[in-house]
């Protein structure tokens, strides 16, 4: 195979997804890897979902970005740059090779029996892309399992909110089955111009129970040392609860789930401030505490 799978772009940009991708609020040394990161997954995610090729031409692609992402060949410009940039940081490929596992699946499997098997999914689709930015900020694996958790959410909130068009134009479901069958409602469900009441009620129970995730991870921002992107994990946690929000109250078939440019903009940054005011008030108590220590027990 010698075609450069940059060609098969979909022409979606870091700036049209539903949450910030290394944003101004990361340092610009840290930038470049994770856009070079974000570059080469776009791609791959574009070729699984690309309404032109075969199964088999989809995975030819994928294969080949994995050798050019572990220095087999040079086709894939998007492979190069991210093979360097790793090197660069001394980091491991096995991330973006997580993710290349997630979209292989993607063109083999259509539909998820149950919560434990999306999450299963999420630990290859999602997962990985939090891992590396920690690693990239050179940030504990302690942070790992709050950050696992805030990943799969965001993989799940879009999921959510693109039920319509993942059923329409991929016949993809990834409402699990048994979440639809609970309710009495049908994967054909997803074709309605509305929702019934019973696929309603499968996705304001499926967004609760994303909702429950969430919490779990609510940690992460206070774990990371980089203020910088504590920040902009604040602003991420913002928005998902967000959307969440609108997940339980709208109907993803008929009304908007989803906020443009500047409502994202606008929510992240509510987020990033709140979380400079955590951040502050967190130091100024432990400062506190520490200086507290030191009169009651002097040296």
């Amino acid at each position: 195979m010698s075609k450069d799978a940059s060609q098969l772009r979909s022409g979606k940009g870091s700036g049209d997804e539903n949450f910030p991708v290394a944003s101004w609020l990361i340092a610009a040394r840290h930038r470049r890897p994770i856009l070079a990161f974000y570059e080469f997954v776009r791609i791959a995610d574009d070729i699984a979902d690309h309404a032109a090729l075969t199964e088999a031409e989809k995975l030819d692609h994928l294969d080949d970005l994995e050798q050019t992402l572990l220095g087999h060949n040079d086709r894939n410009p998007s492979g190069v740059a991210l093979r360097q940039a790793l090197k660069e940081r001394a980091l491991s490929p096995q991330h973006a090779q997580d993710l290349l596992h997630a979209f292989r699946q993607d063109v083999t499997k259509r539909r998820y029996l149950n919560w434990d098997e999306l999450i299963d999914y999420c630990r290859y689709s999602a997962m990985p892309v939090g891992r590396f930015v920690l690693d990239v900020h050179g940030e504990s694996r302690a942070t790992w399992p709050a950050a696992d958790r805030v990943c799969a959410v965001l993989q799940i909130i879009n999921h959510l909110q693109d039920c319509v068009a993942d059923y329409r134009n991929l016949d993809r479901v990834y409402v699990p089955l048994d979440a639809l069958t609970a309710t009495g409602a049908r994967v054909e469900d997803l074709d309605a111009p509305r929702a019934s009441p019973a696929l309603r009620a499968c996705l304001r129970g499926l967004a609760e129970r994303t909702e429950a995730l969430l919490d779990e991870g609510l940690a992460l921002p206070g774990q990371v040392c980089d203020r910088r992107l504590a920040l902009e994990l604040s602003a991420i946690v913002t928005l998902a609860r967000y959307f969440l929000g609108l997940l339980r109250r709208r109907d993803p078939l008929s009304e908007r789930v989803r906020l443009g440019k500047f409502g994202v903009a606008a929510v992240g940054a509510l987020g990033a401030v709140k979380g400079l005011l955590q951040r502050a008030t967190g130091t100024a108590a432990a400062s506190r505490t520490q200086a507290d220590a030191r009169r009651h027990h002097p040296h």
